[in-house]
């Protein structure tokens, strides 16, 4: 059983939720990001979405899209988001981490390789944005052949049919998308997402994800009610502009702000 499954399995024992911070590798400093998982671990994170930065990031908003930016100047690569994850793996061999970028990146270095090197660093599951199911012949078996999870996107458009499609070929879990536009949007309408999530529910036998538009403990709490995990993104990395990131005090602040967040979250979401 892979970490993904692992772990839904065991919050689904004990009525809970799981909650999924997102962070840009290297932002905005190379030097914060692995005590910064071990951080939100700490306060309550299940699994964590690691963001592979992307010089074109079209379904991210400006707080994201800063964020990639930011990485970037670092000169992150893929090889840096393994040897990251391969660094957190010496102390923490439990806690699922996906990936989550774009597909230019990955065809550069070719789906197989991709996929040893990802799983071989410690990757569980990986999200491409840009990879629709319909293209995804070569893509899901080069990662299911190295266990990885392929994890992909519906969207409050999504038909029955695609959410058929989709059952076909995902595992791991499969993020809801609670918005109509990109990361960052506002205006969550709780009762919407609840329609849906029971929708993609009758189709496809996989925890559900929601992220996009969860902003505080509160729409954390609601969104918990009616899902298997709440992905939160934006909100956190907007912390990463407090400070550069350089010395370890700025760290520290940034660190302590990002984890107040996912505990006051994950106090929330177990409340409910």
């Amino acid at each position: 059983m892979s970490r993904l499954a692992q772990t839904f399995a065991a919050l689904k024992a004990q009525s809970k939720t799981a909650l999924i911070p997102y962070v840009m590798t290297s932002d905005p400093s190379p030097e914060i990001t692995l005590p910064l998982m071990h951080a939100m671990v700490a306060a309550g994170a299940d699994i964590i979405e690691l963001g592979a930065p992307f010089s074109d990031p079209m379904a991210d908003g400006p707080v994201i899209q800063l964020a990639a930016e930011r990485s970037l100047e670092h000169n992150t690569s893929l090889h840096d988001v393994f040897s990251l994850v391969s660094e957190f793996r010496k102390t923490n061999d439990q806690t699922p981490v996906v990936m989550m970028g774009y597909l230019n990146p990955i065809e550069v270095m070719g789906y197989s390789r991709f996929a040893e090197q990802a799983a071989g660093c410690g990757i569980d599951g990986v999200i491409t944005v840009d990879m629709p199911p319909e293209e995804a012949e070569d893509y899901v078996p080069a990662l299911k052949s190295q266990g990885l999870d392929p994890v992909f996107l519906l969207a409050p458009t999504s038909n029955a049919e695609r959410i058929k499609n989709l059952a076909a070929i995902a595992s791991g879990f499969v993020y809801y998308v609670s918005l109509k536009g990109v990361t960052g949007a506002a205006r969550l309408d709780v009762s919407s997402v609840e329609q849906k999530v029971a929708q993609i529910k009758e189709f496809i036998d996989l925890p559900i994800g929601v992220g996009f538009g969860i902003s505080d403990a509160q729409s954390a709490a609601k969104v918990a009610s009616c899902s298997d995990a709440v992905v939160v993104g934006s909100v956190i990395v907007k912390k990463m502009t407090m400070n550069s990131g350089k010395t370890a005090a700025e760290r520290s602040i940034i660190i302590k702000e990002i984890s107040d967040i996912l505990g006051a979250m994950r106090k929330a979401m177990d409340d409910c």
